[in-house]
């Protein structure tokens, strides 16, 4: 084993036990601890609390942490740049919509949002490639991410100021802040089959990321398609981050802060930084969720606003770092 895979398979084992920690964490933290010694008690009325709320909410916080960090490593590595993300880029945004129209619709059928929410993320993905051109230049894909942000939030306000019921406009406002409190087992059947589907179609885009690493010249005389590329980052981020924000709302900043931590540690290979920033998207955001539970408060703080708080400093040190360089 070369000296890079005994280094990454560190590297994993220690996110993983982390997640392991965080996972349990999860479980027994909150307003409400639940001792250790009571775990597994049916009788306690407390074990309802872990089964019907816990459980589910640390699930889907694996499973949306790890969809929003794989993502942002891949789109950072289909566009060379540092400060690429599903939120920054307008994706989360675009998928957000999706499911907000929905609301605003009334179409209650359950398959309905997150198909919306997928297809949202998708024609994201394809327009920020339309838009910014698939050289994949910094400025051209944040003045891409800005525009569809910006009209994927004006979709949503305006869905918002015409919302036809108060419970309409209370729900859109949920999406809009993202959170994982009240969320049930239903929650992770829908969203977790289209997150693995589409880490699995992520994960496949690997070796043409690390080929993308010498340029589209470079990449084509290795046999990569980029049209082929770029289809598989459309569905995988689609699937995969569409589902996500069709439970959970809009959670910003995972996929930006956790590559950018990871890169100094596994190093410049696309494909060496994946499966890494899958595991502590995961640890980041069940983190995040733990803290949130703990805060002294009247209402829960929705984690989305806390990834907001937490990782808008780190963006704007990104860009005066990338135009200190470039200086």
């Amino acid at each position: 084993m070369t000296t890079a895979r005994q280094s990454d398979l560190k590297l994993n084992l220690a996110l993983l036990a982390l997640l392991f920690i965080l996972s349990g964490l999860s479980i027994i933290a909150g307003r409400v601890w639940i001792p250790l010694d009571h775990l597994g008690d049916a009788d306690d009325a407390r074990w309802l609390i872990i089964t019907q709320l816990r459980i589910p909410r640390t699930l889907l916080g694996l499973a949306v942490g790890a969809a929003l960090g794989l993502s942002g490593a891949v789109l950072q590595g289909y566009t060379r740049n540092p400060l690429a993300d599903p939120g920054v880029l307008g994706v989360s945004s675009m998928a957000a919509l999706g499911a907000v129209l929905t609301i605003y619709l009334n179409l209650t059928t359950p398959w309905i949002l997150p198909a919306c929410a997928m297809a949202g993320a998708a024609l994201g993905i394809v327009l920020l490639i339309l838009v910014a051109g698939p050289a994949g230049e910094a400025v051209g894909f944040l003045l891409a991410g800005v525009i569809l942000t910006t009209l994927a939030t004006s979709g949503v306000e305006l869905a918002l100021s015409l919302a036809p019921n108060p419970w309409a406009a209370s729900e859109i406002t949920s999406w809009i802040m993202g959170s994982l409190a009240d969320r049930s087992i239903a929650e992770v059947r829908l969203a977790g089959p289209f997150i693995i589907v589409g880490g699995a179609i992520l994960l496949a885009t690997g070796p043409a990321l690390d080929a993308l690493t010498l340029g589209e010249i470079g990449a084509r005389a290795l046999g990569v398609s980029l049209r082929r590329t770029q289809i598989m980052i459309a569905l995988g981020v689609g699937l995969s981050c569409g589902a996500a924000v069709a439970v959970t709302g809009v959670i910003g900043f995972v996929g930006l802060i956790v590559p950018h931590l990871l890169r100094r540690v596994v190093g410049a290979s696309p494909s060496r930084l994946l499966i890494p920033s899958a595991l502590a998207g995961a640890d980041l955001l069940l983190a995040a969720d733990i803290l949130v539970r703990l805060m002294r408060g009247a209402n829960e703080l929705h984690v989305g606003v806390a990834m907001t708080v937490l990782g808008a400093p780190l963006f704007l040190a990104l860009l005066i770092s990338m135009r200190r360089r470039l200086a």
